[in-house]
């Protein structure tokens, strides 16, 4: 699966699951660099037929109605949705 990495602040593994055509995706990463935070995403819209399938097969282990965005924290802990107050106080250093 391509996945894109973002320099910054390590806060944990941080994965983003986005559509490249997503409001709410564009706010996330937005919101990600605001906080100089270290991150991976891919736009699953833009995969490959066999890595869409693959990257759908995730996001559906973490938000199973498999909307976007999708943000896993660690493997352990995934926030649905652009909530700005949930993933500032997930990612506060």
């Amino acid at each position: 699966m391509t996945v894109n990495h973002v320099d910054g602040a390590d806060r944990g593994d941080i994965m983003l699951y986005a559509l490249s055509t997503c409001v709410w995706c564009k706010k996330t990463k937005a919101l990600l660099d605001e906080l100089k935070v270290k991150f991976s995403y891919t736009n699953v819209d833009l995969l490959s037929k066999e890595e869409k399938a693959e990257a759908m097969e995730e996001v559906r282990k973490w938000n199973p109605a498999c909307s976007f965005p999708s943000m896993v924290i660690n493997n352990s802990t995934c926030i649905v949705g652009f909530d700005e107050e949930k993933i500032r106080e997930a990612l506060k250093g």
